[in-house]
């Protein structure tokens, strides 16, 4: 018995070493896995900030929704005909029978629910991640944010229309190669400025270090080794190298899908289904072949054309779904795991691009996957999805490290090209602070 009491004791300190462990890796990668299980947490603030030297993302302006909820505002009460008009619709919905997609729907979440359970059981069992996210606004806190900014938002879709000639002054940080204590702290630095089109071109960051990018006296920061082209949809054909050795193996898609909500918000514009039938992506795909990534909402609508068009259409052959579920900085999520037309999870449908190698070989060489990952976090600011990249790096055909290429991004990911018709809306200063000189 007493040996047993011994086995449970070291048992105890084991865990509780492997969690400080852990927690001591989250607080320096943002990534926290879990033990026995394919579910990670991530805190894209953390993951974000490697990629910066100069600057960092946040938290108060990543995670606006929630730092908001614990400021108290006056609000003006919705009268009681909007609130009977909305029980009403909400009852009639729950009444009416379920159609035949709906039906579908109800039954792939059925199916999906044990799994997203069984990955929030972790969450909330894990004390010392959930005291790390508490932690998240003290840390804000001792950021000197600029909560107002000078200068408005830019509209890159509109400029694009109103001003296509206009530039980006660059201002790069290059480390002066010729010192002869290149690992020195003191090792000098000089400051290479160009002025480059916005528009329809290759606006490239090729140092080691933050840039940034100047226009109608807004300020943008492109974290290390990025790039950015920002155009329309006709324009994207641009992006297909000239050999396909210099094609990508990652490639993250974000479509703006139709959605009643963003035309509410109006937050972004949106685009009907066919016209993501066009995407390049045979075209931008490595001689080895490619991961591809692709963001989808809850409705099976989409999911539905993914499987049966939109693949096909890419030449993309289906491997697996991970699944973001989205919770509070309390651990809990932010809603009703069963309501129907708002659930707290999306899904990131992967699938291989076979590149332009002819062997049958070819195929047998990607890794396989399962529908068994769940990655969690606290969500940002409305339609930006968690940076992950990284997460998928052992999936990734072909070369190292990846050459990847995000469609439709509306922010830059260090080591990626970012594509779409505005790249650099979450890279506003606002969003950043400028580190102490320590």
């Amino acid at each position: 018995m007493l040996q047993a009491l011994h086995k449970h004791l070291a048992r105890g300190v084991r865990e509780r070493m492997e969690d400080s462990q852990k927690l001591s890796l989250f607080h320096k990668s943002g990534v926290y896995n879990f033990k026995d299980s394919n579910t990670v947490f991530i805190d894209p603030v953390r993951v974000l900030n490697r990629f910066y030297n100069r600057f960092t993302v946040s938290p108060s302006t990543y995670y606006p929704r929630f730092f908001k909820s614990l400021t108290p505002k006056t609000t003006v009460p919705s009268s009681p005909t909007k609130r009977k008009r909305k029980k009403r619709k909400r009852c009639s919905e729950e009444s009416r029978p379920l159609n035949d997609r709906e039906q579908i729907a109800l039954q792939r979440h059925q199916e999906l629910r044990p799994l997203l359970m069984k990955a929030h059981e972790c969450l909330l069992k894990s004390n010392g991640l959930l005291g790390a996210l508490k932690d998240l606004r003290s840390e804000s806190d001792s950021c000197c944010l600029k909560e107002e900014c000078e200068c408005g938002e830019q509209c890159f879709v509109e400029l694009g229309q109103q001003a296509p000639d206009l530039v980006v002054t660059l201002n790069l940080c290059i480390r002066d190669i010729d010192k002869d204590m290149e690992d020195s702290p003191n090792v000098q630095y000089c400051e290479q400025r160009s002025i480059l089109p916005v528009f329809n071109n290759f606006v490239v960051n090729d140092t080691e270090d933050d840039a940034m990018a100047e226009i109608l006296n807004n300020h943008y920061i492109m974290p290390r080794e990025s790039c950015f082209y920002m155009s329309d949809l006709g324009q994207i054909r641009n992006l297909i190298p000239a050999h396909t050795d210099c094609g990508f193996n990652l490639i993250m898609v974000d479509p703006p899908w139709e959605n009643a909500s963003a035309h509410q918000k109006s937050r972004y514009s949106t685009l009907p289904n066919r016209y993501f039938l066009s995407l390049p992506i045979k075209q931008l795909t490595h001689t080895e072949g490619a991961l591809v990534a692709l963001w989808v909402t809850n409705r099976e609508k989409l999911r539905s054309f993914v499987e049966k068009e939109l693949f096909a259409t890419w030449g993309v052959s289906y491997a697996a779904s991970f699944h973001w579920l989205k919770v509070k900085a309390n651990g809990s999520l932010i809603g009703d795991l069963d309501l129907f037309h708002h659930r707290p999870y999306e899904s990131l449908i992967l699938g291989y691009s076979p590149g332009k190698v002819k062997n049958s070989d070819n195929q047998s060489k990607f890794k396989p996957l399962k529908d068994d990952h769940v990655i969690m976090s606290i969500p940002g600011d409305y339609s930006r999805k968690p940076p992950i990249a990284d997460l998928l790096q052992e999936y990734i055909p072909g070369v190292k490290p990846p050459r990847c290429v995000e469609l439709f991004a509306r922010e830059i990911m260090a080591g990626c090209v970012a594509w779409g018709n505005e790249p650099l809306h979450f890279q506003d200063s606002r969003y950043f602070v400028k580190k102490m000189a320590t």
